[in-house]
């Protein structure tokens, strides 16, 4: 019943990414063996085979039906890896605030190496290696930056 609701409605990419096509559509009459085609079209581009798109523009897309099936039926946890690296800084922005929209209903894992993507986080946790073979865990909340002397 969720996977028919999302079939012929626009996903999350067109009011995200600055305009574009995406649609679900299933290509066979019985829902449990049946296959998912997904159909994106960036602003700009003409409509062709995934091969054709960059990079970040087929994270976009699988961005956009993880956002797609979030909104249609949340979870209340959400580990996502590295999904912001092939994403320009004007999406990556563009993901960060439907991450921020979202953490209303979904505590969001979120692994990246991105500045942009890390200035959202309420905590940050790293692996540091000052000495060779030693490593050290390091933790940020970042609702107590304030508090904390910064040290240069």
């Amino acid at each position: 019943e969720m996977l028919r609701s999302l079939v012929g409605s626009e996903m999350c990419i067109r009011d995200r990414f600055m305009g574009g096509k995406a649609e679900l559509q299933l290509m066979g009459g019985e829902i449990l063996d049946t296959g998912l085609q997904v159909s994106a079209q960036p602003p700009g581009k003409k409509n062709t085979t995934i091969n054709l798109l960059s990079g970040g523009e087929k994270a976009l897309t699988a961005i956009s039906l993880i956002f797609a099936l979030f909104k249609l039926n949340p979870s209340p946890f959400c580990v996502m890896d590295e999904v912001d690296a092939p994403l320009d800084d004007t999406n990556t922005g563009n993901f960060c605030s439907l991450v921020k929209e979202m953490a209303e209903k979904t505590q969001f894992l979120i692994v990246t190496h991105n500045r942009i993507t890390m200035e959202i986080a309420e905590q940050l946790v790293g692996v540091t290696q000052q000495e060779l073979g030693v490593s050290r865990i390091v933790e940020v909340d970042m609702r107590d930056i304030d508090d904390m002397e910064l040290a240069y």
